[in-house]
């Protein structure tokens, strides 16, 4: 990532908003620090020179008032970049949630999903210190140190000249240094994100290691990648030192140079004190903010990366066919879709397999359809075309209204084979992050759902550990249920509903499928159960599975 990325303005509104206001308050930084070192230069020189304190007194005065609105200033530039790193962490991760939403469960398989987590949480994270302390001193190096040039030139020719020739010597020892350590933080970043991406897939998978009695070999495993993220991780710090050591001998003896060519010249008469004293305490500030930048990389590194990886994220090309938010009045317009959910010719590629084509089928609303075949056939691709994750060619129309991949599917409720839960407790599953709870809805989704029984305020622990995966999946199936009823969705989907139930918990889902239909919804159930078909209205199969592109029709 470069010194400033493009792309961090262009994702990130409040990116350009924190620069404005850092480049101001960096201006005025600069203004009091000439300020201060003039009044405290003064007042030094007076004092040698024997002025009357009333004069002096002055000095110290305004040297006093400086320093106060030289401590506010510093505090103004802390809290506006860490306002300004909250607000861009959190449009970053917002802006992360769409794309993964636009590009759909096919996009997100191709990457580990750990690893995409590790970048959106701990990884942005990490952006506080881009925030805090990089760019704030990028901004001085850019903006306040040609101002302390201007006026060393302007006071004292040589010294200023000193500095000019000086100050590039610190720019090239970073890009020196920063060619040798960026192996080093690429490799502690990646580190970073196996150790991440390993304990979810441990946590994630442990339950069956358990099974096979194979739990205890994972911790060799998790023991070797940390102690590979730990030498990571040390070998960035003794970089970070070197350099840090590096960039301060070579400011240090900048400003030398400068003390040294202000001495004589006083020694000689050459030079008056006041001003001596001036350039002299200007030199150190001109030489701090770049030296500061060099040392603040470092700290910044991982959210570098991390802000890199997410703008591959956002930089990924999107299908043609990818989700593009309407506006308030056509979600509205969507979301009041009802009738029949009809699918002429249509045809579902996945990547260049072609798993779905001339597919023609009519679902109409009050009617319990089943949609069933072979695995392997094409009824996941249909429903992942439905909720708009996966492109199609053909026409799909609610109630005669034609619908595109584009199109937000307010109108659809859906529950899918994994329930998905997470932790809190079964209503905060049921409902999933709606505003208002209406309990009275929430009791007859559970009902309908055949978890009458279950109570809704059970608390679940990470991924929705506490539940039978029968119990399980009637929480997703309630899910779909109240966004069904909430939201007023014409179309209800449900893929393998009761794969983990037995008998009468079936029958009691089925019951509240068909009251579902009976609302005038058209509801979808892709089932092989022989409960679910003998109780279905319509029931819909798919043939034969597509090998060719020669072999292509599938039969419904």
């Amino acid at each position: 990532m470069r010194p400033l990325d493009p792309r961090l303005l262009r994702y990130a509104s409040a990116a350009r908003r924190f620069l404005v206001a850092g480049s101001l308050i960096s201006l005025l930084q600069a203004v009091v620090t000439v300020a201060f070192a003039w009044f405290l230069s003064q007042s030094i020189a007076g004092a040698i020179d024997g002025r009357p304190l009333p004069q002096i007194a002055a000095m110290i005065a305004w040297l006093a008032l400086v320093t106060i609105l030289r401590a506010g200033l510093v505090w103004s530039q802390e809290v506006v970049a860490t306002r300004g790193a909250a607000a861009v962490k959190s449009q970053l991760r917002g802006q992360v949630m769409r794309a993964v939403a636009e590009r759909g469960p096919d996009w997100l398989a191709t990457r580990k999903d750990a690893a995409v987590a590790t970048v959106v949480t701990t990884g942005l994270d990490a952006l506080d210190n881009y925030f805090a302390r990089y760019i704030p001193q990028l901004l001085l190096t850019v903006i306040a140190t040609p101002v302390l040039v201007a006026v060393m030139l302007w006071h004292d020719l040589p010294s200023g000249i000193t500095v000019i020739v000086a100050l590039p010597l610190i720019p090239v020892f970073m890009v020196l240094i920063g060619w040798a350590t960026q192996a080093v933080q690429r490799r502690q970043w990646e580190s970073m994100q196996r150790l991440g991406a390993g304990f979810l897939d441990l946590v994630g998978g442990l339950g069956t290691l358990k099974i096979f009695g194979r739990e205890h070999r994972q911790s060799t495993r998790m023991r070797a990648v940390t102690e590979d993220y730990r030498q990571r991780t040390m070998a960035v710090l003794r970089v970070s030192f070197l350099s840090g050591f590096v960039l301060e001998l070579a400011a240090s003896l900048s400003v030398a140079l400068v003390a040294v060519s202000i001495g004589l010249r006083l020694v000689d008469g050459q030079l008056l004190l006041a001003t001596g004293l001036f350039v002299l305490l200007l030199a150190p500030e001109a030489f701090l903010p770049i030296r500061n930048v060099g040392t603040q990389f470092h700290a910044a590194a991982d959210g570098v990366a991390a802000a890199e990886e997410v703008f591959e994220i956002l930089d990924a090309p999107v299908t043609p066919d990818a989700l593009e938010a309407p506006s308030a009045a056509d979600a509205r317009a969507v979301r009041g879709l009802r009738g029949a959910l009809q699918l002429e010719n249509v045809s579902v590629q996945r990547g260049t397999d072609l798993v779905l084509d001339g597919f023609d089928a009519v679902f109409r609303p009050g009617e319990l359809s089943v949609l069933s075949g072979p695995s392997g056939v094409g009824k996941s691709s249909l429903v992942a075309a439905l909720q708009g994750f996966l492109p199609f060619d053909g026409r799909l129309s609610l109630g005669g209204e034609p619908v595109s991949a584009a199109d937000r599917r307010e109108w659809l409720a859906w529950a899918g084979q994994q329930p998905g839960l997470f932790g809190g407790t079964v209503a905060d599953n049921v409902v999933l992050g709606e505003r208002s709870v209406d309990s009275a809805v929430l009791a007859r989704a559970l009902d309908w759902a055949g978890a009458a029984s279950l109570d809704p305020e059970i608390r679940l622990d990470v991924n929705g550990s506490g539940l039978s995966g029968g119990q399980a999946q009637r929480v997703a199936a309630a899910r779909a249920i109240y966004r069904s009823q909430v939201r007023d969705c014409g179309v209800v989907v449900f893929d393998e509903p009761s794969s983990a139930l037995d008998e009468h918990s079936e029958l009691a889902l089925i019951d509240g499928l068909q009251r579902l239909a009976d609302q005038g919804r058209v509801v979808i159930v892709v089932s092989h159960r022989p409960a679910m078909l003998v109780r279905a209205d319509h029931v819909v199969r798919l043939g034969r599975i597509l090998r060719s592109e020669e072999d292509n029709r599938v039969v419904a």
